[in-house]
């Protein structure tokens, strides 16, 4: 039923490989960028002489094209017992030949989601240049690969002026969106709230950048991931108990960008919550609006229309694993299809895998056709300008 239609996947990662910051760098770079060495009989990554976490592959899709456990594979595999559609785009664009897919948006796994752990050496220059490193790598895959392949760049984000700057630079080379991180206070700039983020926002808007913020995208986020299960789970239960807790988590990603006021000030500005699931949207929609009229009617009358009603101007959220008590088709009303996308999460742990398209027929028949074809493609395909 979906072969002819156009499949993007919204939500897929790399598994960094250890020369992805060296192939590129300035010479007087080379050995302070993130690099691999062995130290005390294992690979680590190493930032600037620190030792800044273990090279691994942040994967379960092995190189023999098996799903693995979470619990061994994405804490113990190094990149290369991946699948090598993991880490070389080559290989990657064959993986979308064989699922069926047009396009691919892609994340980092192990540089932090949303690129916060770049930000962890002292030094202004070095973290400027290990970015822009990241961006331009990222932008020859995306021209090599005809606009299939679409990494998103990531923001320096511990400073608004150099945000905005990365913005238009990575924008005239050709990005379809910007990877930032939910908390830059974490990083040393301000919360996203601040209006001093307005430059920033004015360029996203302009420049046709959706602004896309991932689970787990940012130190305070993946603080909280650490101690949302009780430590006398087994490990893999932990994981599953992060893992669900980190969808919910962007609620707070929605409701914080929705009551900043950003969206009438920049009302072209498109954020995207990434790897989230829709399930838990209608309720936050109608809480935000129930609890501001309770708590802030002041603040909830100086918005230009009701915090709920933002969702279908300005957010969209990714789908792909949601449905298995058929009421997909009252979420999709209630959250709008125009703002729903498709993704894989390949090659993460929830990942629809080895045939994601076969995965959600099922689920795409309970719609009526253009509302599948939107969510698959369509409304990607308008976001990201292909």
């Amino acid at each position: 039923m979906l072969e002819n239609t156009f499949v993007v996947d919204a939500d897929s990662h790399w598994s960094e490989p250890a020369d992805l910051f060296t192939r590129n760098a300035p010479a007087k770079y080379k050995d302070r960028v993130p690099h691999v060495e062995v130290v005390d009989g294992e690979q680590v990554w190493i930032f600037d002489g620190q030792p800044w976490g273990k090279f691994m592959a942040g994967a379960v899709i092995g190189a023999d094209g098996n799903k693995a456990p979470a619990a061994i594979s994405l804490e113990q595999w190094t990149v290369e017992q991946a699948h090598a559609g993991a880490y070389d785009p080559k290989e990657r664009l064959k993986v979308l030949d064989r699922f069926g897919i047009d396009a691919q948006v892609i994340f980092p796994s192990t540089i932090g989601l949303g690129g916060q752990d770049l930000a962890s050496v002292d030094d202004e220059a070095l973290k400027r240049a290990t970015v822009e490193i990241y961006n331009d790598g990222m932008a020859e895959i995306q021209a090599d690969s005809r606009n299939r392949l679409l990494p998103l760049p990531l923001m320096p984000a511990w400073s608004v002026e150099a945000c905005v700057h990365e913005a238009q630079r990575v924008a005239a080379l050709g990005a379809r969106g910007v990877n930032m991180t939910s908390d830059p206070q974490d990083l040393g700039g301000p919360d996203l709230a601040n209006r001093a983020w307005d430059p920033f926002w004015e360029a996203c808007a302009d420049l046709d950048l959706p602004v896309h913020f991932h689970i787990g995208a940012s130190v305070t986020a993946m603080s909280f991931y650490s101690k949302y299960s009780w430590e006398s789970h087994p490990r893999g239960t932990q994981l599953a108990i992060g893992g669900s807790m980190l969808f919910i988590g962007n609620a707070r990603i929605v409701i914080n960008t929705v009551l900043s006021g950003m969206f009438d000030r920049y009302p072209k500005l498109q954020v995207v919550s990434v790897e989230s699931g829709v399930g838990w949207i209608p309720f936050i929609l109608e809480t935000m609006d129930y609890e501001m009229a309770e708590n802030a009617p002041d603040e909830l009358a100086q918005l230009q229309k009701l915090p709920s009603e933002y969702f279908q101007s300005n957010l969209y959220a990714t789908f792909w694993f949601e449905n298995n008590r058929n009421k997909l088709p009252e979420l999709i009303e209630a959250v709008g299809e125009d703002r729903i996308l498709f993704e894989t999460d390949f090659p993460h742990p929830t990942c629809l895998y080895p045939d994601p398209l076969q995965a959600v027929e099922d689920k795409m028949a309970t719609l009526a056709p253009e509302t599948s074809a939107k969510i698959l493609g369509e409304n990607a395909r308008r976001l990201y300008r292909l």
